[in-house]
């Protein structure tokens, strides 16, 4: 990803001249160096790298919350609150969908979880949630703090 150019144009726009050894004023030719590259390149890298599957410690969201329906906002916004407390990007898709098409469009967006609320999950406890990865596996039902601690788990060991 290292780039060295040589580079004309900047030199003349920066106006810059020197004398050359038979006394006439020369524009330089200027090169430099990235380590990197550029910043855009980097991510390109990256992304082509992971083909945006991109692991939990280095998703921009890690979590998506997916309420069944409105009637399960509170509890969803309950538990956003408990994952960001914990430093866990999350999403509170919120949208009037259906679940099936929540799902979709997470697995789309390749956010390596989806926690579902429901009936079922308010009836179990008033934090617990069903896990599902981006990948369809479904890791079943647990309570909230116990899911947070495996993933801070998973993000300290990158894995």
């Amino acid at each position: 990803m290292a780039t060295v150019q040589i580079d004309f144009m900047l030199p003349e726009r920066f106006n810059l001249k020197y004398i050359d050894s038979d006394g006439l004023e020369k524009t330089p030719v200027m090169i430099h160096r990235a380590p990197l590259g550029s910043l855009e390149r980097f991510l390109a890298i990256l992304i082509e790298q992971y083909a945006g599957v991109f692991p939990l410690w280095l998703s921009p969201v890690q979590v998506a919350i997916l309420p069944i329906s409105e009637k399960f906002l509170k509890q969803a916004d309950e538990v956003k609150k408990e994952f960001e407390k914990n430093n866990i990007r999350v999403k509170l898709n919120d949208d009037n969908k259906s679940l099936g098409g929540k799902i979709r469009e997470s697995t789309l967006q390749k956010i390596p979880f989806m926690i579902i609320i429901g009936e079922k999950e308010i009836e179990k406890g008033e934090l617990f949630v069903t896990v599902r990865t981006r990948e369809g596996k479904d890791l079943g039902m647990m309570e909230v703090n116990k899911f947070i601690n495996q993933l801070k788990s998973q993000i300290e060991n990158f894995s």
